[in-house]
């Protein structure tokens, strides 16, 4: 690196600069993500199995694990100039205050109305339905932010969006759903009785405060029965992922700008879509032999699907009428305790992660939910941000990393996914300060009951 070119706080790409194509990381996997199974066959879904879900070309590329760049159409470049390219931030002022010898650089993803990364995917299987002819879709949300993603680009390409959100959320995060509302969303609070799927999850589990498993039960039901509508998804799937390489392909091009190589990078991990979007092209390279780095996937103690869950064939969904997918699972059934402040309540984790996490690419952390927010307001009294409680888990491990590299006199350069911001989680951010926050950690017999409910599947 050139010693005149000093590194800015904030790095932003020109718009010449911004990414044409999404990467697609399976391409470089020798071991691809297992396919995705019929649960009444066991066999491999096919495009015809997966059309009266999804759309035509989102199926294509779930279904895609050869093409190694998808060019991204204009319509949708052209949305995301709106608020793309995202800042790499330094965090010049948390090493400060951390005192360490260690780099930390952020990309922010809350620098639109969402809040969150979610936008880079919702737009753009939203145009892919318009392209269809689709009146609308529908999903689940967990903590919001997808939702209201959807609901937005919903709205810019005239589509009806139908959304369940996870019932702890809806009720615990009033102003998020208004904010779907304002973009012309209906929003239910998941498991409701609109749905049979709800109506049974209600029956068997009375009182219960739902997940992300139910919501995307209930969504799907929607969509089939419902003529002109498919279902769309905001993390898990391949497809999901290859949106949101936009994010890693952004950041690595603005580090390579400045010739800034990372040590490790870091991103919360729920179902994935974030963490494998910012890791994406980092990883292809270490995938071809071409550089190392270390990955490191954040998740809640209380949910913990690749620290305690168990690598099997298993329902994507509570209510079992969604294909069953190869990942590191807690069980279908498993509901995370409704303390729990953040949207990292899947049951489950993507399969190209999981896959990835089997083979050695990366490591995974469970941390605990008052050590999370400890870390948010650190952050937010030096950096000037008030996180998501997702991002949050990523911020928790990047000071961990900072103060060991304090410990050891390393300078190591960590770059994090600061996925959101946190406006709307005040409910959690206020039972923290007020000292009402839990640590609440399933115990083995606790996470037995979910294993219980994974299908037993020899292939």
């Amino acid at each position: 690196m050139s010693a005149k070119k000093a590194i800015p706080y904030k790095i932003y790409l020109e718009e010449s600069e911004l990414p044409k194509t999404w990467y697609n990381v399976r391409a470089d996997m020798k071991n691809k993500p297992a396919p995705l199974l019929n649960p009444g066959t066991l066999q491999p879904m096919t495009a015809e199995d997966l059309a009266p879900v999804f759309c035509e070309e989102l199926i294509r590329q779930e279904l895609d694990n050869d093409t190694r760049e998808y060019p991204i159409p204009q319509a949708i470049q052209d949305f995301y100039k709106m608020y793309r390219p995202s800042p790499l931030v330094r965090a010049y002022c948390l090493e400060e205050k951390l005192q360490t010898p260690a780099k930390i650089y952020y990309k922010f993803e809350g620098n639109n109305t969402s809040g969150s990364h979610k936008l880079n995917s919702a737009i753009a299987q939203a145009y892919y339905a318009k392209q269809q002819g689709l009146k609308g879709v529908t999903t689940e949300t967990g903590a919001g932010q997808w939702g209201t993603a959807l609901s937005m680009a919903c709205s810019y390409f005239d589509l009806d969006c139908k959304v369940y959100m996870v019932k702890v959320s809806y009720e615990q995060k009033p102003f998020r759903r208004e904010v779907m509302r304002t973009y012309g969303a209906s929003v239910v609070p998941s498991p409701s009785d609109t749905t049979q799927v709800g109506r049974r999850i209600l029956e068997q589990f009375p009182g219960t405060t739902g997940s992300l498993g139910c919501a995307i039960s209930e969504a799907v039901e929607v969509a089939v029965s419902n003529p002109g509508y498919r279902y769309v998804l905001g993390s898990v799937l391949n497809q999901v992922l290859l949106h949101q390489s936009v994010i890693g392909v952004e950041a690595k091009t603005a580090m390579d700008k400045y010739g800034i190589k990372p040590d490790m990078i870091i991103g919360c991990a729920g179902g994935g879509s974030n963490l494998g979007g910012l890791i994406a092209p980092f990883m292809g390279e270490k995938l071809r032999g071409e550089a190392d780095y270390q990955f490191i996937a954040v998740e809640p103690a209380s949910c913990p699907s690749l620290t305690r869950g168990k690598f099997a064939y298993d329902f994507c969904d509570t209510g079992m009428v969604c294909p069953m997918a190869k990942m590191y699972t807690l069980g279908s059934g498993f509901i995370p305790a409704p303390n729990h402040a953040g949207g990292l309540r899947y049951h489950g984790m993507s399969s190209i992660l999981s896959q990835l996490y089997h083979d050695g690419y990366m490591e995974a952390r469970a941390v605990e939910q008052t050590k999370v927010f400890e870390a948010a307001e650190q952050f937010a009294r030096v950096e000037g941000i008030l996180p998501a409680p997702e991002s949050s888990h990523a911020i928790r491990v990047a000071i961990d990393e900072a103060l060991k590299c304090k410990e050891t006199g390393e300078a190591k350069t960590i770059l994090f996914g600061l996925t959101g911001t946190g406006y709307f989680d005040m409910v959690a951010y206020e039972k923290y300060h007020d000292g009402l926050m839990s640590d609440y950690i399933p115990t083995d017999a606790d996470l037995e009951k979910g294993f219980a409910g994974i299908p037993k599947i020899d292939l």
